[in-house]
Formats: structure tokens, sequence, C-alpha cells
């Protein structure tokens, strides 16, 4: 309710929850196409993946291969595809955190 008795005018309720609505899908297309990396054993092995998570590249540097020991490449390619998505989430916190805390508040939305 607004101070004073009135009550809250719903369509410009509605006109700022489409606004944040917009907001959070253009920010969630933006990660989508944001790339970002991760790495492991000293930069041996890269990963990339975009903001919203999805893996897009791996760079092995040859010294990292060894046909005798591909448990640790495997830990190696694990831990660099972790630490992109590690990055990738701090991205999303980064791009969504202030839209999503601004729709929380409001009754009806699935936020």
């Amino acid at each position: 309710m607004i101070p004073g008795g009135g009550q809250p005018n719903m369509q410009q309720l509605l006109q700022q929850a489409q606004k944040m609505q917009q907001d959070l899908a253009q920010a969630q297309e933006e990660l989508a196409r944001t790339e970002v990396e991760g790495q492991a054993g000293g930069g041996l092995v890269k990963a990339t993946v975009t903001g919203s998570g999805e893996l897009r590249g791996l760079v092995i540097d040859p010294k990292a291969v060894d046909p005798g020991d591909t448990e640790t490449l495997a830990d190696l390619v694990v831990a660099a595809v972790q630490a992109a998505n590690e990055n990738a989430q701090q991205l999303q916190q980064e791009k969504l955190g202030t839209l999503t805390q601004g729709l929380g508040g409001m009754p009806g939305l699935p936020f």
C-alpha cells in the first residue's frame, strides 16, 4: 500500500515487472555469448565455457600428455572445466544478482 491509504498502481507495477523480466532475459542472452576460461596444471589445460556454463573449448598442452598416465590428464581436464564453471558462476552473479534481487520480492513471479 502507498502511504496515505492509496492503492498501488497495478499498471505501473506490471510495467516494472515486464522491464525487469526483459532486463533479465537480455542479461541471460549476454551470458550465453560471453566466454570465460579456467585452467589447471599451471596452464597446461585450459577450458573455455560460456557465462551460462556451456563448454566451448578445451586446449591441452602436449607436455600434459603422457600415454602412461592418462589419469593425471583427466584430473587436469576436470579441474580446468571446474575452474571455468566457477568463473562462469561468478559472472552470472555479477550480471544477474541485482536483477534477480529486484524480482524476488514481487509476488506471483517465478524468481
